[in-house]
This record gives structure tokens, sequence and C-alpha cells, in this order.
């Protein structure tokens, strides 16, 4: 996630949904397929340009000076040739033929109001530009996957016993498994393979351990604490892994789990369906405040009142805040303290830790500006897209027949999953297949 410094008033702006931490992972919970190019990215607007690899400095200067969002970067494949064909077309034609409009502070004067341009898969040109690269980067990673199972010019040594292995791939792959109980997966599941192996002899020679990635002081004593520990494995949470498999290309923006619990689903019988077994991961809920942490509604409101003496089951009360409602308030405070700034006076800190003394000391902690400057549109779209804070939220205690004429007036467009099984037989990957085998 990337965020401006907020150098300048006003221009703190966040370019996609933070998230809490989780777990001490590497990050990006999609995988990241994207390789590095020399192609530079392009703006949409103007000559501005950056290697691929700082695509965030090019994401923030879309927004901060043209007010453009593209929507699920991550989940375009080739984003250098994406951005060039936009170019292209907003050169064509007005941007507002493309794009959504998301107006800010729509209630309030005119001179204060924003428009901010959203271009995503919902426009069907957009889909279909994101299909094609997506086939595209397929259709190379099949290829390169085929170059590799035909190579017979493989040379490489062991990276445990130092064994030298010629002619294929899979016979290195098959030893160490064998020999050494070390598996990175099936020969033929595997792409770019010196590139995955390079990356982990690179570990080894940094005396990092490959699961835990802990670095120790030898070599004597990282082999006797992977054999120990039974860490002759490959850390599955890392996604820079990723890129080594041929599955995580068949879905994009999908980690191989994922697409195989859809492939898993299909095969059981609805009758048969036990949920017996089945146990939840606890989400937890963070406070507004502070780094705290809880699995359930009561324990996180309960802790928010008596460590910081917010009340939010009190403002719900008082200010007859419907479900949305408190949907935006929540957002507006989680982005102001994320910009360091009080929500209470709008007030500008230098950190967060100074703006949360600032709110305690003041006694701003339920101190809530005019509703027209939270209630608006943009406070819908969260600023930590894993707040599980937001799932807490309900409606005010009133009888259920009440509740359903009190709501407010949102649009709500359902996906239509009516043709769900006719999408996945066009699927990109079902007509690249088909197109194979007729060749063949």
């Amino acid at each position: 996630m990337a965020a401006s410094d907020g150098s300048k008033d006003g221009q703190d702006s966040i370019l996609e949904p933070l998230c809490f931490p989780e777990q001490p992972a590497d990050g990006s919970s999609v995988p990241s397929l994207q390789h590095p190019s020399a192609e530079p990215l392009v703006c949409l607007f103007c000559s501005e340009s950056v290697p691929l690899l700082q695509k965030d400095v090019l994401l923030k200067h879309l927004l901060l000076e043209h007010k453009m969002v593209i929507a699920d970067v991550k989940l375009i494949a080739d984003l250098p040739k994406y951005m060039l064909y936009w170019k292209g077309r907003f050169l064509e034609q007005p941007v507002t033929d493309f794009c959504s409009v998301i107006k800010t502070n729509s209630t309030g004067p005119i001179e204060k109001q924003e428009d901010y341009f959203l271009l995503c898969d919902v426009l069907p040109e957009d889909r279909v530009l994101r299909e094609k690269l997506q086939q595209k980067r397929l259709e190379e990673v099949l290829e390169q996957q085929q170059k590799e199972r035909d190579d017979s010019s493989f040379h490489r040594l062991c990276m445990f016993c130092s064994e030298e292995f010629s002619g294929n791939r899979s016979s290195l792959l098959n030893h160490m498994a064998r020999e050494h109980s070390f598996s990175i997966g099936l020969p033929d599941n595997i792409v770019y393979c010196n590139d995955f192996l390079d990356a982990l002899q690179s570990k080894l020679d940094n005396l990092q351990c490959l699961y835990c990635e802990k670095t120790f002081r030898d070599k004597t004593t990282l082999k006797d604490h992977m054999r120990k520990k039974a860490h002759r494995r490959i850390n599955a949470n890392n996604h820079a892994y990723d890129r080594f498999y041929v599955i995580n290309y068949l879905e994009l923006g999908k980690t191989w789990e994922e697409v195989q619990s859809e492939d898993d689903r299909e095969l059981v019988d609805d009758e048969d369906d036990d949920w017996s077994d089945w146990q939840a991961h606890p989400v937890s809920a963070v406070c507004l405040f502070c780094d705290h942490q809880s699995e359930t509604m009561e324990q996180i409101y309960t802790h928010m009142k008596e460590a910081h003496g917010f009340d939010l089951h009190m403002l719900r009360t008082e200010l007859n805040l419907r479900f949305y409602q408190q949907v935006k308030l929540v957002n507006f405070i989680r982005r102001q303290i994320h910009q360091s700034r009080c929500y209470g006076c709008q007030e500008k800190f230098d950190s967060r830790a100074a703006v949360l003394r600032h709110i305690m000391a003041e006694g701003h902690v339920m101190k809530l500006p005019d509703v027209s400057t939270w209630d608006q549109p943009q406070y819908y779209f969260p600023t930590y897209e894993n707040d599980a804070l937001l799932c807490t939220l309900s409606d005010s205690d009133e009888d259920e027949s009440v509740k359903t004429n009190r709501g407010e007036d949102v649009p709500v467009i359902a996906e239509d999953i009516s043709n769900l099984r006719a999408l996945k037989q066009s699927s990109v990957l079902n007509q690249l297949l088909k197109s194979r085998s007729s060749c063949s």
C-alpha cells in the first residue's frame, strides 16, 4: 500500500486500502506475477514515466495530479502495455466516456467538491483488455515451461550435497526430494526453474533458513537448524515464490490454494456436504486508537470505552446512525488518524502518536465534526481493507420490520451469478486449451 507524505495540506492521499498486519509475512496476499521489465510505465495524461518497479510513484502521480485511480492494479498482467493502451484511448475520447466519476464532499460548497475518476473492469473494454493481457501472459508462461521441459542443456549442482546434474531439470528436483527430503513440487508444475533455484541458493549462501528465513552465523548451524526443525521446505507464505508455479497464472489474482479449493468444490456432491468439522479462523478487530485487537464485538467496544473513552454505541444512539453512516464514520476516523489529523478539530500533527496524545489531552475522543464532514460517499471505501471492526457494526436495536423501512437510499448492485457456469466455460484458460488441442 502506498500513501502520500502529506507534505501539502489537502494532499494526504491513500492510493488503495491499507492493511492491518496479520502476521510477520513479506507482503502481498496476491501472487506477484508482474515480471521486472525494461519497458517504462507512462502516465495516461502527460509525459511522466517511471520504471515498473516504481509503479507506486506513478499511481501517486495519477491520483494527485490527474485525480485518476486504477482499480486492482496488482491483477493487471502487463501494466506497461495496459497504460499505453489507455493513454492512446484517452487521446481519442474524453476520460468520462470510460471512467466512473466519484464526487467528493458532494454536499459541501461547490468550490470544495472534486471529481475523481475510477478506471476498472466494470467497463467491458477494460475487462477485455485485462483478459487479453492475462491470456498473453499465460501463453508466455506455457511456452517457457515447454522450453524448459525440452531443454537438455541444464547443468547445476545440488544445493545440499554438491552432486552434479546435467540434462533435464527433473533429475535434480527428484534427487533433492528423494535424497534430501526437500521438494518444491513436481517438475511439470514449475516454470522459470533456474530463477527459482537461484533464489533458493542465494538464501543458503546468505546463511538463511529456507522456511523460517532466519539468518545463522555459519553453515553448520544452519544445516543443524533445518534438519532438527524439519525446515527443509520453502515457506508457502512467501509470495515471492508464486511466479514459479504455473497454477498461479491460471486465475490471476488467486493463489493456488484458492484455485484448488474451487476445483474441489465442483467435485463434491451438494448432498454430501458436511460442515461438522469446519473451524472458523477468528478475525480480530483492531482498536481505532491503538494496536489492541479483540475477537468479539463486545470486547473491542469495551476496550475502546474503558481505555480511550470512546463509546461507539452511545454515538450510534445519540446521532441515530444508520448502518452505512457507521461505516463512513469508522472509515473517516481511521483515515484522519492515519493522516495524523485530529478528527474532532482537524488540526494536523507530525505523527500518529502526536495526534493521539492531542485527542486524549484535549478531550476530543467523543468530539465529532459536523455530519456533512464525514457523511460523504468517499468514506464508503475502507481505509484498511481487512478492517474487521466494520463487520461488527449493526443497525439500531429496533424491530426487524422497522429496520427494513428506514434503510439509507444506497444503490446496491448485485453480482449477476446466473451465468456462472457459462462464464467458467468461456474463461481465458479454457479457450486457450481448446485452441491448443485443435492445433495438435
